[in-house]
Protein backbone atom coordinates (compact mmCIF):
# COMPACT_ATOMS: atom_id res chain seq x y z
CA UNK A 1 0.00 0.00 0.00
CA UNK A 2 2.45 3.13 -1.21
CA UNK A 3 4.39 3.90 -4.12
CA UNK A 4 5.41 0.84 -5.79
CA UNK A 5 1.63 -0.63 -5.86
CA UNK A 6 1.67 0.32 -9.02
CA UNK A 7 3.64 -1.38 -11.96
CA UNK A 8 6.45 0.28 -13.32
CA UNK A 9 8.26 1.83 -10.08
CA UNK A 10 10.66 1.09 -7.36
CA UNK A 11 11.60 3.08 -4.09
CA UNK A 12 14.15 2.66 -1.33
CA UNK A 13 14.86 4.87 2.05
CA UNK A 14 18.08 4.87 3.82
CA UNK A 15 19.61 6.30 6.98
CA UNK A 16 22.18 8.93 5.61
CA UNK A 17 23.07 11.01 8.74
CA UNK A 18 20.50 14.17 8.25
CA UNK A 19 18.84 13.32 11.02
CA UNK A 20 20.42 13.15 14.52
CA UNK A 21 18.46 9.94 15.41
CA UNK A 22 20.05 8.18 13.02
CA UNK A 23 16.88 7.55 11.71
CA UNK A 24 16.29 6.90 7.86
CA UNK A 25 16.06 10.64 5.88
CA UNK A 26 16.51 10.01 2.15
CA UNK A 27 14.13 8.48 -0.22
CA UNK A 28 14.23 7.78 -3.59
CA UNK A 29 11.32 6.96 -5.93
CA UNK A 30 11.98 5.66 -9.15
CA UNK A 31 9.87 5.61 -12.34
CA UNK A 32 10.95 2.98 -14.82
CA UNK A 33 8.32 3.87 -17.53
CA UNK A 34 7.59 3.48 -20.38
CA UNK A 35 5.87 6.33 -19.42
CA UNK A 36 7.18 9.51 -17.77
CA UNK A 37 4.28 12.19 -17.48
CA UNK A 38 4.03 13.91 -14.35
CA UNK A 39 2.32 16.94 -12.43
CA UNK A 40 2.70 18.59 -9.03
CA UNK A 41 1.00 21.43 -7.03
CA UNK A 42 3.31 23.46 -4.63
CA UNK A 43 3.21 26.05 -1.95
CA UNK A 44 1.82 29.19 -2.58
CA UNK A 45 4.10 30.81 0.41
CA UNK A 46 6.26 33.75 -0.51
CA UNK A 47 9.57 32.01 0.85
CA UNK A 48 9.63 28.67 -1.21
CA UNK A 49 11.97 26.58 -0.28
CA UNK A 50 14.79 25.71 -2.60
CA UNK A 51 13.42 21.65 -3.76
CA UNK A 52 10.10 23.85 -4.66
CA UNK A 53 12.15 26.25 -6.99
CA UNK A 54 13.96 23.56 -8.47
CA UNK A 55 11.04 21.05 -8.79
CA UNK A 56 8.55 24.17 -10.55
CA UNK A 57 11.16 24.02 -13.19
CA UNK A 58 11.42 20.25 -13.53
CA UNK A 59 7.70 20.19 -13.79
CA UNK A 60 7.23 22.92 -16.15
CA UNK A 61 8.08 20.09 -18.74
CA UNK A 62 5.14 17.83 -17.18
CA UNK A 63 7.70 15.05 -17.03
CA UNK A 64 9.95 13.54 -14.70
CA UNK A 65 11.50 10.28 -13.97
CA UNK A 66 12.42 10.41 -10.23
CA UNK A 67 12.05 11.85 -7.36
CA UNK A 68 14.38 12.59 -4.32
CA UNK A 69 13.09 13.14 -0.93
CA UNK A 70 14.73 14.04 2.16
CA UNK A 71 13.81 14.80 5.88
CA UNK A 72 16.22 16.04 8.51
CA UNK A 73 16.25 19.35 7.02
CA UNK A 74 13.91 21.78 4.30
CA UNK A 75 16.74 23.93 2.73
CA UNK A 76 14.31 26.42 3.09
CA UNK A 77 15.54 30.11 3.45
CA UNK A 78 19.13 29.35 2.30
CA UNK A 79 19.72 31.26 -0.54
CA UNK A 80 21.92 31.21 -3.76
CA UNK A 81 23.90 28.74 -2.21
CA UNK A 82 20.81 26.30 -1.05
CA UNK A 83 19.55 26.53 -4.77
CA UNK A 84 22.64 25.28 -5.59
CA UNK A 85 22.72 22.67 -3.16
CA UNK A 86 19.01 21.53 -4.55
CA UNK A 87 20.23 21.20 -8.35
CA UNK A 88 23.32 19.47 -7.04
CA UNK A 89 21.09 16.80 -5.27
CA UNK A 90 19.32 16.46 -8.75
CA UNK A 91 22.79 16.36 -10.20
CA UNK A 92 24.32 13.27 -8.39
CA UNK A 93 20.81 11.45 -8.29
CA UNK A 94 20.51 11.84 -12.11
CA UNK A 95 24.45 10.36 -12.48
CA UNK A 96 23.56 7.88 -10.15
CA UNK A 97 19.95 6.59 -12.30
CA UNK A 98 21.52 7.48 -15.81
CA UNK A 99 19.09 9.91 -16.62
CA UNK A 100 19.01 14.13 -17.09
CA UNK A 101 19.30 16.44 -14.18
CA UNK A 102 16.27 17.71 -15.52
CA UNK A 103 14.15 14.48 -15.10
CA UNK A 104 14.79 14.43 -11.09
CA UNK A 105 12.48 16.39 -8.62
CA UNK A 106 13.77 16.66 -5.15
CA UNK A 107 11.72 17.95 -2.44
CA UNK A 108 12.95 18.11 1.26
CA UNK A 109 11.55 18.51 4.82
CA UNK A 110 12.85 19.61 8.37
CA UNK A 111 14.05 22.66 10.12
CA UNK A 112 14.10 25.94 7.63
CA UNK A 113 16.75 28.16 7.75
CA UNK A 114 19.67 25.54 7.46
CA UNK A 115 21.62 24.02 4.95
CA UNK A 116 22.03 20.24 3.97
CA UNK A 117 25.01 18.69 4.76
CA UNK A 118 25.89 17.80 1.09
CA UNK A 119 28.42 15.42 1.71
CA UNK A 120 25.54 13.16 3.83
CA UNK A 121 22.84 13.78 1.78
CA UNK A 122 24.64 12.43 -1.48
CA UNK A 123 25.82 9.37 -0.18
CA UNK A 124 22.42 8.83 1.09
CA UNK A 125 21.65 9.13 -2.34
CA UNK A 126 23.66 6.65 -4.19
CA UNK A 127 23.11 3.84 -1.35
CA UNK A 128 19.22 4.56 -1.85
CA UNK A 129 19.86 3.89 -5.73
CA UNK A 130 21.34 0.96 -5.03
CA UNK A 131 18.69 -0.45 -2.47
CA UNK A 132 15.93 0.24 -4.95
CA UNK A 133 13.33 -2.29 -4.81
CA UNK A 134 9.59 -3.05 -5.88
CA UNK A 135 9.13 -3.75 -2.01
CA UNK A 136 11.33 -0.56 -1.02
CA UNK A 137 7.79 1.97 -0.95
CA UNK A 138 7.20 1.35 2.80
CA UNK A 139 10.94 2.04 3.67
CA UNK A 140 10.33 5.38 1.58
CA UNK A 141 7.34 6.59 3.39
CA UNK A 142 9.46 6.07 7.10
CA UNK A 143 12.66 8.11 5.16
CA UNK A 144 10.78 11.68 4.63
CA UNK A 145 9.11 11.18 8.31
CA UNK A 146 9.85 14.23 10.73
CA UNK A 147 7.59 14.64 13.69
CA UNK A 148 4.87 12.29 11.93
CA UNK A 149 4.59 9.21 14.46
CA UNK A 150 3.30 6.62 11.34
CA UNK A 151 4.39 6.69 7.86
CA UNK A 152 1.21 7.59 5.72
CA UNK A 153 0.63 5.35 2.36
CA UNK A 154 -2.33 4.38 0.66
CA UNK A 155 -3.30 2.47 -2.97
CA UNK A 156 -6.35 1.99 -4.77
CA UNK A 157 -6.60 -0.74 -7.24
CA UNK A 158 -9.33 -0.27 -9.97
CA UNK A 159 -10.47 -3.20 -12.39
CA UNK A 160 -9.53 -3.65 -16.19
CA UNK A 161 -10.02 -6.06 -19.25
CA UNK A 162 -6.22 -6.70 -18.52
CA UNK A 163 -6.28 -7.01 -14.96
CA UNK A 164 -6.63 -3.39 -14.07
CA UNK A 165 -4.40 -0.51 -13.18
CA UNK A 166 -3.41 1.30 -9.59
CA UNK A 167 -2.91 4.34 -7.77
CA UNK A 168 -0.70 4.24 -4.61
CA UNK A 169 1.08 6.74 -2.50
CA UNK A 170 2.71 8.23 0.30
CA UNK A 171 2.85 11.17 2.56
CA UNK A 172 4.25 13.45 5.34
CA UNK A 173 3.12 15.40 7.50
CA UNK A 174 2.11 16.27 10.76
CA UNK A 175 2.48 20.41 11.66
CA UNK A 176 2.18 23.18 9.41
CA UNK A 177 -0.98 21.30 8.07
CA UNK A 178 -3.09 24.57 5.96
CA UNK A 179 -3.86 25.08 2.22
CA UNK A 180 -3.05 27.03 -0.56
CA UNK A 181 -2.57 24.07 -2.36
CA UNK A 182 0.09 21.46 -1.10
CA UNK A 183 0.11 21.75 2.31
CA UNK A 184 2.76 18.57 2.60
CA UNK A 185 5.01 16.43 1.11
CA UNK A 186 3.47 13.46 -1.05
CA UNK A 187 4.07 11.59 -3.72
CA UNK A 188 1.56 9.90 -5.52
CA UNK A 189 2.10 7.27 -8.65
CA UNK A 190 0.00 4.97 -11.31
CA UNK A 191 0.64 2.27 -13.50
CA UNK A 192 -2.06 4.00 -15.87
CA UNK A 193 -1.99 5.23 -18.99
CA UNK A 194 -2.66 8.89 -18.70
CA UNK A 195 -0.91 11.97 -20.86
CA UNK A 196 -0.11 14.97 -19.30
CA UNK A 197 -3.22 16.75 -20.28
CA UNK A 198 -5.62 14.52 -18.21
CA UNK A 199 -2.91 14.21 -15.23
CA UNK A 200 -2.66 17.57 -14.75
CA UNK A 201 -6.68 18.50 -13.89
CA UNK A 202 -6.81 15.37 -12.47
CA UNK A 203 -4.51 16.35 -9.80
CA UNK A 204 -5.90 19.61 -9.17
CA UNK A 205 -9.17 18.26 -8.87
CA UNK A 206 -7.86 15.54 -6.41
CA UNK A 207 -6.06 18.16 -4.14
CA UNK A 208 -9.15 20.60 -4.36
CA UNK A 209 -11.24 18.38 -2.47
CA UNK A 210 -8.34 16.73 -0.16
CA UNK A 211 -5.18 18.47 0.83
CA UNK A 212 -6.76 21.41 0.31
CA UNK A 213 -9.45 20.99 2.80
CA UNK A 214 -7.12 19.85 5.45
CA UNK A 215 -6.45 23.00 7.68
CA UNK A 216 -5.24 21.49 10.86
CA UNK A 217 -3.09 24.60 12.63
CA UNK A 218 -3.56 27.25 10.01
CA UNK A 219 0.61 27.29 9.05
CA UNK A 220 1.74 27.10 5.53
CA UNK A 221 4.93 25.45 4.66
CA UNK A 222 7.65 26.51 2.46
CA UNK A 223 8.41 23.66 1.09
CA UNK A 224 4.61 21.72 0.54
CA UNK A 225 4.91 19.78 -2.45
CA UNK A 226 2.34 16.86 -4.26
CA UNK A 227 3.82 15.19 -7.05
CA UNK A 228 2.06 12.64 -9.40
CA UNK A 229 3.78 10.22 -11.92
CA UNK A 230 2.22 7.83 -14.32
CA UNK A 231 4.04 4.56 -15.63
CA UNK A 232 2.10 3.45 -18.34
CA UNK A 233 3.18 0.26 -17.27
CA UNK A 234 -0.36 -1.30 -17.15
CA UNK A 235 -1.27 -0.39 -20.54
CA UNK A 236 -4.83 0.57 -19.78
CA UNK A 237 -5.81 4.07 -20.57
CA UNK A 238 -8.92 4.80 -18.06
CA UNK A 239 -11.37 8.00 -18.78
CA UNK A 240 -10.87 11.37 -17.33
CA UNK A 241 -13.43 10.75 -14.73
CA UNK A 242 -12.20 7.39 -13.96
CA UNK A 243 -8.88 8.04 -12.99
CA UNK A 244 -9.80 11.14 -11.46
CA UNK A 245 -12.04 9.18 -9.03
CA UNK A 246 -9.07 7.08 -7.94
CA UNK A 247 -6.57 9.64 -7.64
CA UNK A 248 -9.12 11.46 -5.35
CA UNK A 249 -9.64 8.75 -3.70
CA UNK A 250 -6.14 8.34 -2.81
CA UNK A 251 -5.36 11.56 -1.87
CA UNK A 252 -8.59 11.86 0.55
CA UNK A 253 -7.20 8.97 2.39
CA UNK A 254 -4.03 10.16 2.65
CA UNK A 255 -4.93 13.63 4.17
CA UNK A 256 -6.84 12.03 6.34
CA UNK A 257 -4.34 9.67 7.30
CA UNK A 258 -2.22 13.16 8.47
CA UNK A 259 -5.02 14.86 10.12
CA UNK A 260 -4.90 11.93 12.67
CA UNK A 261 -1.86 12.06 13.08
CA UNK A 262 -1.16 15.80 13.66
CA UNK A 263 0.92 17.32 15.76
CA UNK A 264 -0.39 16.67 19.59
CA UNK A 265 -4.35 16.16 18.20
CA UNK A 266 -6.94 14.08 20.54
CA UNK A 267 -9.80 14.80 17.98
CA UNK A 268 -10.19 15.10 14.72
CA UNK A 269 -13.01 17.47 13.38
CA UNK A 270 -15.27 17.61 10.72
CA UNK A 271 -17.00 21.08 10.09
CA UNK A 272 -19.38 20.93 7.11
CA UNK A 273 -20.93 24.49 6.53
CA UNK A 274 -24.41 23.83 4.35
CA UNK A 275 -27.02 25.56 2.47
CA UNK A 276 -24.34 28.84 1.90
CA UNK A 277 -24.72 30.24 -0.93
CA UNK A 278 -21.38 29.60 -2.74
CA UNK A 279 -18.63 26.74 -2.12
CA UNK A 280 -16.28 29.39 -1.79
CA UNK A 281 -18.56 30.50 1.57
CA UNK A 282 -18.95 27.39 3.21
CA UNK A 283 -14.94 26.79 2.74
CA UNK A 284 -14.95 30.13 4.10
CA UNK A 285 -16.85 29.81 6.80
CA UNK A 286 -15.97 26.25 7.16
CA UNK A 287 -11.96 27.81 7.66
CA UNK A 288 -12.69 29.94 9.78
CA UNK A 289 -13.73 27.50 12.42
CA UNK A 290 -10.61 25.32 12.06
CA UNK A 291 -8.85 28.27 12.21
CA UNK A 292 -10.16 29.41 15.73
CA UNK A 293 -8.09 28.98 18.34
CA UNK A 294 -10.83 29.23 21.10
CA UNK A 295 -12.72 26.95 19.33
CA UNK A 296 -9.86 24.49 19.27
CA UNK A 297 -8.87 24.55 23.06
CA UNK A 298 -12.72 24.14 23.50
CA UNK A 299 -12.92 20.96 21.92
CA UNK A 300 -9.92 19.66 23.34
CA UNK A 301 -11.30 20.11 26.78
CA UNK A 302 -14.75 18.47 25.66
CA UNK A 303 -16.48 21.86 25.78
CA UNK A 304 -19.57 21.96 22.83
CA UNK A 305 -18.78 26.17 22.72
CA UNK A 306 -21.04 27.02 20.01
CA UNK A 307 -20.45 30.71 20.51
CA UNK A 308 -17.32 30.09 19.36
CA UNK A 309 -18.56 28.58 16.25
CA UNK A 310 -20.58 31.92 15.41
CA UNK A 311 -17.84 34.26 16.62
CA UNK A 312 -15.24 32.23 14.03
CA UNK A 313 -17.92 32.46 11.09
CA UNK A 314 -19.07 36.18 12.17
CA UNK A 315 -15.63 37.34 10.76
CA UNK A 316 -16.01 36.16 7.50
CA UNK A 317 -17.95 37.81 4.34
CA UNK A 318 -19.81 34.98 3.79
CA UNK A 319 -23.29 35.40 2.98
CA UNK A 320 -25.75 34.80 6.08
CA UNK A 321 -28.58 36.33 8.22
CA UNK A 322 -27.06 36.39 11.71
CA UNK A 323 -30.83 34.99 12.90
CA UNK A 324 -31.06 31.96 10.70
CA UNK A 325 -27.86 29.99 11.36
CA UNK A 326 -28.00 26.50 12.84
CA UNK A 327 -25.28 24.65 14.84
CA UNK A 328 -25.27 20.69 15.46
CA UNK A 329 -22.09 19.37 17.05
CA UNK A 330 -22.02 15.54 16.85
CA UNK A 331 -25.82 15.57 16.42
CA UNK A 332 -26.62 17.89 18.47
CA UNK A 333 -28.21 21.22 17.62
CA UNK A 334 -27.16 23.03 20.33
CA UNK A 335 -28.15 26.96 18.30
CA UNK A 336 -31.39 27.69 16.24
CA UNK A 337 -31.46 30.61 14.89
CA UNK A 338 -28.43 32.30 15.91
CA UNK A 339 -29.57 31.67 19.92
CA UNK A 340 -29.74 28.85 22.16
CA UNK A 341 -31.05 25.41 20.78
CA UNK A 342 -30.72 22.22 22.54
CA UNK A 343 -29.12 21.84 25.68
CA UNK A 344 -24.93 21.28 25.44
CA UNK A 345 -24.71 18.89 27.99
CA UNK A 346 -26.31 16.37 25.68
CA UNK A 347 -23.06 16.50 23.94
CA UNK A 348 -20.52 13.69 23.79
CA UNK A 349 -17.38 15.01 23.15
CA UNK A 350 -15.45 12.27 24.83
CA UNK A 351 -14.31 10.12 21.79
CA UNK A 352 -11.77 11.73 19.09
CA UNK A 353 -14.20 11.85 15.95
CA UNK A 354 -16.03 15.23 16.05
CA UNK A 355 -18.90 16.90 13.70
CA UNK A 356 -19.56 20.18 13.66
CA UNK A 357 -22.83 20.96 11.53
CA UNK A 358 -23.18 24.38 10.14
CA UNK A 359 -26.85 25.79 8.36
CA UNK A 360 -26.05 29.14 6.74
CA UNK A 361 -29.76 29.16 5.36
CA UNK A 362 -28.25 30.96 2.41
CA UNK A 363 -28.31 28.89 -0.51
CA UNK A 364 -28.08 25.71 -1.98
CA UNK A 365 -24.33 24.71 -1.44
CA UNK A 366 -21.68 22.96 0.81
CA UNK A 367 -18.34 21.95 1.59
CA UNK A 368 -16.44 20.67 4.63
CA UNK A 369 -13.34 21.46 6.00
CA UNK A 370 -11.12 18.99 8.33
CA UNK A 371 -9.08 20.11 11.16
CA UNK A 372 -7.71 19.07 14.69
CA UNK A 373 -8.19 20.43 18.30
CA UNK A 374 -5.21 22.40 19.99
CA UNK A 375 -4.09 20.58 22.71
CA UNK A 376 -1.27 21.18 25.67
CA UNK A 377 0.90 18.53 23.73
CA UNK A 378 0.87 20.73 20.24
CA UNK A 379 2.09 24.05 22.04
CA UNK A 380 4.58 21.40 23.83
CA UNK A 381 5.99 19.91 20.58
CA UNK A 382 6.33 23.14 18.60
CA UNK A 383 7.90 24.82 21.33
CA UNK A 384 10.89 22.80 21.61
CA UNK A 385 10.58 21.99 17.58
CA UNK A 386 13.88 23.41 16.74
CA UNK A 387 15.93 22.86 20.38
Amino acid sequence: MTVTAPKGFSAAGVAAGLKSSGDPDVAVVLNHGPDDAAAAVFTTNRFPAAPVLWSRQVLAGERARAVVLNSGGANACTGPEGFQDTHATAEHAAKELGIGAIDVAVASTGLIGVRLPMDKLTAGITAAVKALSEDGGPDAARAIMTTDSVPKTTVQARGGPEGGWTVGGMAKGAGMLAPSLATMLVVLTTDAVVPPDMLRPALKQATNQSFERVDSDGCLSTNDTVIVMSSGASGITPSAEEFTEALTAAATDLAMQLLADAEGSTKDIAITVRNAASVEDALTAGRACARNNLLKTALFGNDPNWGRVLAAIGTTDAAFEADQVDVTINGVTVCRGGAIGDPREGVDLTGRAVTIDVDLRAGTEQGTIWTNDLSIAYVHENSAYST
